[in-house]
């Protein structure tokens, strides 16, 4: 099996746009890319696709309830996904290394909206996960993350956490 892409994928690439004009302050424009890129996909679309796109919009919410809307299209995605698929797109991923995230964003929405059951949930799924993380700064910047809104959801902490992506208020 080939472990270089197949070629260039046009809707990762739209993905990746949109998210680094969301980066750079430009919040609504870079929304309405990736809301237009998800109707085009559709919910039957490329789960590999609905996964990133899903992700990286519910950071362009301020409010934590919309933002656990995409979160949740985003982990549901990623149970579609194969590593086949995610190699195809680069070489070397593995879908497993997806969820300490997804399951993060889960926790700390849930925690921003006050469910705290739930977010002790998800919180335990990433940390389960972990072990799956790079050892690089990336891997470093989750698990500084998941202490934090693991420390958060035993104060009871409903606020944004600092370090959190998405617009600023």
């Amino acid at each position: 099996m080939s472990t270089a892409p197949a070629g260039p994928d046009p809707t990762m690439e739209a993905i990746g746009q949109a998210v680094t004009e969301g980066r750079t302050g430009n919040t609504l424009p870079a929304r309405h890319k990736l809301l237009d890129l998800w109707s085009q996909i559709g919910v039957t679309g490329d789960p590999l696709h609905r996964c990133s796109l899903a992700h990286y919009l519910a950071d362009l919410y301020e409010d934590p309830a919309q933002a656990l809307a995409w979160d949740v299209r985003a982990l549901d995605a990623a149970d579609a996904v194969t590593d086949q698929r995610v190699q195809e797109h680069h070489a070397g991923l593995h879908i497993t290394g997806f969820y300490p995230s997804l399951h993060l964003n889960l926790a700390d929405n849930y925690r921003r909206l006050g469910s705290f059951d739930a977010a002790t949930e998800h919180i335990n799924a990433a940390k389960e996960h972990a072990p799956d993380l790079p050892q690089d700064a990336y891997g470093a910047s989750l698990r500084t993350a998941l202490d934090e809104v693991a420390e958060a959801i035993s104060r009871r902490d409903t606020t944004k956490r600092p370090s959190a992506p998405g617009p600023t208020a």
